[in-house]
């Protein structure tokens, strides 16, 4: 599969440094279960080992891969694509690895979810333990929900397993089709003049949301803006 290149990070030796991501293809399934910190979600993604074949991926039968995994639900998330164009991330060899079905996947993040499972997915906040950071190359289109207080968010990836006809072409358009809650905008820069990095802070913690369309976004926090 040729998904990217890899080369020395400038985070340091145990990290690598991934490019030409944009528009890469890639699956995930979440894992749910309960622990003595309340509910959580294992996040396991098949970057770098599979291009998640949309008909592999969707053979995986979620309800045994739950109960294989002694999890409340498995959730199939994806296929999906990413909307930066690098990453600097922790080495995934030393990250756990299964195999759903014909797929091998790796642990790539969990999430926290407090005492009570989540009840809905669209434009709330959830908070990701991981460590790396995104980087979107000046001139390359960057999307974005903004909330009523006037925090952006960055589009980092589009999904298909709600609206397979979306493409990188078609994401300008998201501001006519998503039913934003009141105060939330939506904005398309199509031709940034800085390249964007955005990381997870000395936490490693991101705060992720979705649209209805199954589209994620993380809320610009720890970021810099280099000149290009």
């Amino acid at each position: 599969m040729s998904v990217t290149n890899i080369s020395a990070s400038t985070k340091g030796a145990n990290y690598a440094r991934l490019t030409e991501l944009r528009n890469v293809r890639y699956g995930e399934i979440l894992l749910l279960k309960k622990d003595d910190e309340g509910f959580v979600a294992e996040v396991w993604n098949t970057m770098g080992f599979n291009d998640c074949p949309p008909e592999q991926f969707n053979a995986i039968d979620a309800e045994k891969v739950a109960a294989e995994n002694e999890a409340f639900l498995a959730f199939m998330n994806g296929p999906r694509f990413w909307t930066f164009d690098a990453l600097e991330a922790g080495m995934r060899a030393t990250a756990p690895t299964k195999t759903f079905g014909e797929l091998t996947m790796f642990l790539a993040a969990t999430v926290r979810f407090g005492d009570t499972p989540p009840d809905r997915i669209d434009y709330t906040d959830r908070f990701v333990h991981r460590d790396n950071f995104w980087e979107f190359a000046a001139h390359q289109p960057r999307y974005y929900l903004v909330t009523p207080d006037g925090q952006r968010c960055i589009l980092q990836a589009y999904a298909h397993y709600v609206d397979p006809t979306q493409t990188l072409d078609t994401l300008h358009e998201l501001g006519g089709r998503l039913n934003l809650p009141e105060g939330w905008t939506f904005e398309a820069d199509m031709d940034p003049q800085t390249t964007l990095q955005l990381g997870t802070g000395e936490e490693n913690v991101a705060c992720i949301l979705q649209d209805e369309l199954g589209n994620s976004y993380q809320r610009l926090v720890h970021f810099v803006e280099l000149e290009a």
